[in-house]
């Protein structure tokens, strides 16, 4: 190859990488909105969900972000749940996304520890790290805690993948306990926990 075509295919190489970030700066320059959602987004949403346990929801999220960064999807759902050494948990609620919709999600699991009581509760779930809305139908494994007599508050993690969730209840009811578990997110209603 001689020097002048050596010349000339660099001088196109160099075209070629300005052309393309050219077309790379306007793409971000005309990029959607933030897939994200930032930590007021959640924490109003959550008021507006939960209403009267709204400050204990914003630390809750806060220390949730601070942890994990800002989710690309939440759901806010109910859920009731009962142990004896063994226990279940039943769930519905709606995934928001900013890029996919919302979607009806449908969960359930088995738990096994030092677990006694039964609660019913509000839910509202950070998602990080969803792909996809259909990556989140799969089982989430974890261990959670509850401390609480007629009501009580906590967060929990669920890992799968490179994807977290984190539960965040507001219920009522009376329940002590550690135990290891996990979520079956479903697209429907199910009875089958496993």
């Amino acid at each position: 190859m001689t020097s002048s075509m050596r010349l000339l295919a660099r001088a196109a190489l160099v075209i070629l990488a300005l052309v393309s970030a050219d077309t790379a700066f306007a793409q971000y320059r005309h990029s959607p909105p933030p897939s994200t959602y930032s930590s007021d987004e959640l924490v109003n949403s959550g008021h507006r969900f939960f209403g009267n346990v709204s400050r204990g929801l914003a630390l809750t999220i806060e220390e949730a972000t601070r942890r994990w960064g800002q989710p690309n999807g939440y759901i806010l759902g109910q859920e009731g749940g009962a142990a004896f050494v063994g226990g279940l948990r039943y769930g519905e609620g709606v995934l928001y996304t900013r890029n996919a919709g919302d979607r009806r999600v449908f969960w359930q699991g088995p738990s096994f520890g030092f677990d006694f009581g039964g609660q019913g509760a509000r839910t509202m779930m950070l998602v990080y790290n969803m792909p996809s809305t259909e990556a989140l139908f799969q089982r989430f494994g974890g261990v959670d805690g509850s401390a609480y007599f007629v009501g009580g508050f906590g967060m929990t993690a669920l890992v799968a993948d490179q994807m977290v969730v984190v539960p965040i209840s507001a219920g009522v009811g009376a329940r002590l306990g550690v135990n290891v578990g996990y979520l079956k997110f479903t697209p429907n209603a199910t009875w089958n926990p496993f």
